[in-house]
């Protein structure tokens, strides 16, 4: 924000340095000083103390305390800096030179930056290195449901703020379209509803087929063995067998796109497991031949014994199984020609796996399989691990024993209760306007539900939390957004030119400046630490100070300066709004 002042500052620490004789630093690191009614930026001088302290000859009976020391030099600096522009007061304090800025420069400054900026404010410089986000990875011929959700919102929102922050992101998905689940279904529609199509519920028809032949299975296990006869039959590729996969395979992935369209999630890449099977067998092969893997068929399956490679006292990584003991695939067999197939195609710098946390271990051992194979990627391949989303009451959701809300019912049911509250609070809209913003309304409460708690901790769906207008949650954002709208639209006025305040601003205007100029930071660390928690605080945070300073301080009602400097920073609450509520995939809203 002040980078020009700074680097002045930085030339007057060193040439203090070498007016005096002190060691030149060979970085000057500038921390923000924790925000309390004033902004500023601090920075110590403990090393430089320190690394002149081993230059002076001697011994130790001719040396000054290091703090004490840091503190001489601190004052020093401040006397020498003296008076700045654009800075309000400079501070030596505990070996710290702390230098606050002037509040109307720093205000003018942040609010010139938002508007200027639009769209881009926040974002980071080009960072030059490509990630892979893969997410989602529904599996076709079973249902989607909400435990699908927070998969596909969380993976979206990370590749959205990673994207953001300078990043070239690939987002990728990984369908699981052949396996065991597959046979079952395929297995259960020869032998009970041959000729049958799908309604216009895809996804629910294809997931009761699915839940069906597992009840079919528990209350009959002798049908088994038929089923893995149809399980050799597709691994020799019987053309009837692949025919109707072909077929059946495709109304699922109609029914995933409807979704996707629904939520607004896209992807640069779909990997489908099909597409690695072949590999994934040869591979194990490979594996055997290198004696990496033993081959126990047809007794039993073929391992990977981890620990025994990497000669591990304690046992860590356990066992991974890469085939069955009749030489169909599993998981394992997939993924690792999965992972060796993203970074041959994509030259990946990371590859981040949005995954449920009950397969931590198992992704440890994938990446350590790889890492054992000679692959030094295989270090940059990162889990992110989410937990389960439960119905009230904890009911966990599995999609074999039909104890499951099926996405398109949790949406249908959002936008009944959305319609009912933006109807009740504006019933002059039109039907059409009220559908859609009863839409936009219910898709940003499920996302912001999802993402406003850690990803490793249970998300337990709560509609009157999800649907508050008056709490931690999208429509409160949204309505924010809204009424900054109707102040703008209200004042007939475009809030053109810089505007540096003329009166002292009210403590929530401070405030919510400070939270708006947060954002490039918490961008920044949100992607670094993979956290949408971060920006859906933030969000609220400022929608929540944009409220205290809607009831404490006028707009429309002053005039000159003060009005002016108020819509300005209205418009900039607006644009930061707009910005995060677009990485987190919620709809900023004109009217509500």
């Amino acid at each position: 924000m002040f980078q020009v002042e700074q680097q002045k500052i930085n030339d007057l620490i060193r040439e203090y340095c070498s007016d005096n004789n002190l060691p030149a630093p060979e970085e000057i690191k500038w921390n923000p000083i924790p925000f309390a009614g004033e902004w500023g930026i601090s920075t110590s001088f403990f090393q430089l103390a320190a690394k002149e302290a081993r230059q002076i000859p001697g011994g130790s009976n001719n040396k000054i305390p290091v703090p004490q020391r840091a503190q001489d030099i601190a004052v020093g600096i401040a006397s020498h800096l003296g008076t700045l522009p654009g800075f309000s007061k400079i501070q030596a304090k505990n070996g710290y030179l702390n230098i606050y800025f002037e509040t109307s420069a720093y205000s003018q400054r942040i609010i010139d930056k938002i508007l200027q900026e639009g769209p881009d404010y926040g974002c980071g410089d080009s960072k030059d290195e490509r990630v892979m986000v893969e997410f989602s990875q529904p599996n076709t011929h079973k249902a989607f449901h909400v435990g699908h959700l927070r998969n596909a919102i969380l993976g979206s929102v990370v590749s959205n703020i990673l994207e953001c922050a300078g990043y070239s992101v690939i987002r990728a998905n990984y369908i699981g379209d052949i396996g065991w689940h597959v046979i079952k279904w395929l297995w259960n529609y020869i032998n009970f509803h041959e000729g049958e199509q799908p309604t216009e519920d895809t996804t629910r028809w294809m997931g009761d087929i699915y839940s069906e032949a597992e009840k079919r299975l528990e209350e009959t296990p002798e049908y088994e063995p038929d089923i893995r006869r149809l399980f050799s039959l597709w691994d020799k590729r019987d053309p009837d067998i692949v025919a109707l996969w072909q077929k059946t395979r495709g109304w699922s992935l109609e029914g995933f796109e409807q979704i996707y369209k629904l939520l607004g999630v896209s992807f640069d890449r779909v990997y489908f497991e099909s597409e690695v099977e072949d590999s994934g067998k040869e591979l194990v092969e490979d594996l055997i031949s290198k004696g990496i893997a033993e081959d126990e068929r047809p007794d039993g399956p073929v391992i990977i014994r981890i620990d025994d490679i990497l000669d591990l006292d304690k046992e860590k990584y356990r066992v991974l199984v890469i085939l069955r003991s009749d030489g169909t695939s599993l998981y394992a067999t997939k993924d690792l020609p999965l992972a060796i197939l993203k970074f041959k195609e994509y030259d990946l710098d990371r590859s981040v796996y949005v995954i449920d946390v009950r397969q931590s271990l198992y992704l440890q051992q994938v990446f350590k399989t790889l890492e054992i194979l000679g692959y030094p990627w295989a270090k940059d391949c990162y889990h992110l691990a989410y937990e389960i989303v439960n119905l009230p009451g904890n009911v966990t959701m599995k999609s074999r024993d039909g104890t499951v809300v099926l996405l398109e019912d949790l949406i249908r049911e959002a936008n009944t209760r959305a319609y009912k509250i933006v109807t009740e609070k504006n019933p002059d809209l039109s039907e059409n306007e009220k559908g859609e913003i009863a839409n936009a309304v219910a898709i940003g409460a499920l996302k912001y539900t999802m993402l406003a708690r850690e990803n490793e901790k249970i998300v337990t769906f709560d509609w009157e939390s999800a649907l508050n207008f008056d709490g931690q949650a999208a429509p409160y954002i949204q309505y924010a957004c809204v009424r900054a709208n109707s102040i703008l639209r209200r004042s007939n006025q475009e809030p053109i030119g810089s505007v540096a305040p003329e009166f002292e601003l009210d403590p929530t205007e401070v405030q919510l400046i400070d939270l708006i100029s947060r954002i490039p930071f918490e961008i920044q660390r949100s992607a670094e630490e993979l956290k949408p928690l971060h920006l859906t605080n933030l969000v609220y945070s400022i929608a929540k100070a944009f409220s205290d300073f809607y009831n404490q301080c006028p707009v429309l009602k002053t005039s000159g300066n003060q009005r002016m400097f108020r819509l300005r920073l209205v418009l900039a609450v607006r644009q930061t709004l707009t910005n995060l509520m677009n990485l987190l995939g919620i709809v900023p809203l004109e009217k509500m």
